[in-house]
């Protein structure tokens, strides 16, 4: 077994539930952590046995662009399409949090996990 990890990347999208959310925007981070068996892949170098992180930088990239009012329906068609996209993988994590949020009050971030197993 294995761990891939994509931290901090960075998006800006408008989600919340805010209509002023919708108009503006935020700044976010998104951090994915997804296992699965690496074993061929630390023998044979070929990527077509790891997890391509360049796929799940896309993904994130895709969903994030989709508006939400929830960070967590955000988190888990992330991990759906990780789930669908990349076979190899067996266990997601997504954390989304987002910068300076609207909440009354001096906060850097909020963020929110969705951790699933297939």
């Amino acid at each position: 077994m294995g761990k891939i990890t994509v931290s901090n990347i960075k998006t800006y999208a408008y989600h919340g539930c805010l209509q002023e959310e919708a108009l503006i925007g935020s700044d976010y981070l998104v951090n994915v952590t997804v296992h699965a068996d690496l074993k061929k892949a630390s023998v044979s170098d070929d990527l077509e046995d790891t997890v391509d992180y360049v796929h799940i930088n896309h993904i994130v990239k895709q969903e994030m662009a989709i508006r939400s009012k929830l960070l967590e329906h955000v988190a888990k068609r992330i991990i759906d399409r990780i789930f669908s996209e990349l076979s190899i993988v067996n266990e997601s994590e997504v954390t989304v949090s987002k910068l300076n949020p609207p909440i009354g009050g001096d906060v850097e971030m909020v963020s929110i996990t969705v951790q699933l197993t297939r």
